[in-house]
């Protein structure tokens, strides 16, 4: 692949991507969509409003991928379910243009869509590793709009657009907001070690399992996907999932072990889903088998590392 086009390039996840996109494809001139956002260390530069059409006709034209890869989203759960109407049109609407732009205007490229374990939603009340045939039943609004998108690139595979879809389970990393929980979690901690907080740790459930990734190893599937592009039907569709459900409320207990506090722990009814379920769990052997993917970085390993982040930026 010779270009490469990206969006969300500014975001948490496009930040760790360059990075791993350099070093599987280091030909490749990496291009990154923005709607004026500073981003550094890309090859080139576009201009991209996903929610104009024309935009993303002329951002196509002028970039002239030979892939996309789809990441730009409107991602916490928390907002959605404050103010739907952008997220449904950021993330089905921004991405319909798109993909349909690529579809018309760059032939072949491949177009890798962020899709979102987050779409199986209530199928997760079966406590079985979900695989990616698992009926879509999504419990907020992010969930149902990106379950959405993800249904609207599998149909436009079938007019002849070279589409591969991934699914990731939940994934943290140095550089993600406070909105998700682990970094939620580390800049408090973060703060009451530095004596910046006072030591009472805000919480919502913590009588929670979800299968977390390090960014490193989503990213890592991302660049596969890639690599076995000319391989791979049409639509495609892969789980980037651990296998193995942590509880939110250990998670927790290892970061404080980690910063060294011992805090009172008080729940915060505002950090409650209206509607959420007990567990999480994927199944990623399809990507194993097709990709050669599995994860790598030790869970330990990521929770210092955003530790450190918070600490650093505090």
């Amino acid at each position: 692949m010779r270009r490469i086009l990206v969006t969300g390039a500014s975001g948490f996840v496009g930040g760790h991507l360059r990075g791993a996109l350099r070093a599987a494809f280091p030909e490749a001139r990496l291009i990154a969509a923005t709607r004026g956002e500073e981003v550094t260390g890309w090859d080139e530069i576009v201009p991209l409003d996903l929610l104009d059409p024309g935009s993303c006709a002329a951002a196509i034209d002028i970039a002239a991928p030979d892939a996309v890869v789809h990441l730009a989203a409107l991602a916490a759960v928390a907002q959605s379910f404050s103010n739907p109407v952008p997220t449904w049109q950021a993330n089905l609407l921004g991405t319909i243009s798109l993909a349909e732009a690529v579809r018309i205007r760059a032939g072949g490229a491949v177009f890798l869509l962020a899709s979102s374990a987050e779409v199986y939603g209530l199928s997760f009340q079966s406590d079985r590793a979900l695989a990616e045939d698992a009926a879509m039943r999504p419990a907020n609004p992010y969930a149902a709009s990106k379950a959405a998108a993800d249904l609207a690139v599998g149909e436009m595979a079938l007019r002849g657009l070279r589409a591969i879809r991934m699914r990731p389970f939940n994934h943290t990393g140095p550089g993600q907001a406070d909105a998700f929980v682990v970094p939620a979690f580390a800049r408090q901690a973060a703060l009451i070690a530095a004596g910046r907080q006072e030591p009472v740790m805000r919480v919502g459930a913590l009588d929670r399992w979800r299968d977390f990734l390090d960014v490193a190893d989503v990213c890592a599937g991302y660049v596969a996907a890639l690599q076995a592009a000319e391989r791979l039907e049409p639509g495609a569709v892969f789980n980037l999932a651990s296998g193995q459900p942590k509880r939110v409320g250990d998670i927790l207990a290892d970061l404080l072990r980690l910063a060294g506090v011992s805090p009172r722990i008080e729940a915060d009814e505002a950090r409650l889903r209206p509607t959420d379920v007990r567990q999480t769990l994927g199944d990623p052997s399809a990507a194993a088998q097709a990709l050669g993917w599995r994860p790598v970085v030790p869970w330990e390993q990521t929770l210092a590392s955003v530790l450190a982040d918070w600490t650093r930026r505090i």
